[in-house]
């Protein structure tokens, strides 16, 4: 819940409003935001690096959200440590999604060729959609249908089928 003010609210120095505490404290707020909001790591930066500076990124990450964690039980400026905590969250977030991006990329570039690929590889469809037959198998034709069908040396209209004229 935020409220939102124009103007600092008037206030005398012996006699401080509610408002101008208010306003104060969303001016401190929205600052160490800011300074936080630097230390967030950059996707685009992520993607350039390997996956084993990655994995390292990821390790220090999560040592300084258990020491931000610690911090926070027992220092006095837990609203810096509460807004460390999600950002550090959400860096830890961002930098599992890259990491299994890439790993997905690799396996797609390995089963690419293969005849059969992963099931999390496979095209989701619908359950009917995946049991369909395929165009090849609509197009087979059993043998007694062959026969049917196929011209008869006796029959000089092309056809076994009895006309349904």
């Amino acid at each position: 819940f935020c409220l939102m003010i124009r103007r600092p609210p008037r206030s005398t120095q012996g006699v401080s409003s509610a408002a101008s505490d208010v306003y104060k404290r969303q001016l401190s707020t929205q600052s160490t935001w800011d300074l936080l909001k630097q230390d967030m790591v950059k996707t685009y930066e992520l993607r350039t690096k390997d996956e084993k500076a990655l994995v390292e990124e990821l390790g220090k990450l999560k040592a300084e959200l258990a020491k931000a964690r610690i911090g926070k039980v027992s220092a006095a400026a837990t609203q810096v440590k509460a807004s460390k905590i999600k950002v550090l969250r959400k860096d830890i977030a961002r930098l599992l999604t890259i990491i299994n991006e890439k790993r997905r990329d690799a396996s797609a570039l390995a089963f690419k060729k293969k005849k059969y690929k992963p099931l999390d590889q496979r095209a989701k469809a619908t359950r009917a959609f995946r049991r369909k037959l395929t165009p090849f198998q609509k197009s087979r034709k059993t043998l007694r249908c062959l026969l049917y069908t196929s011209p008869s040396p006796r029959d000089q209209r092309g056809s076994r089928m009895p006309s349904s004229a």
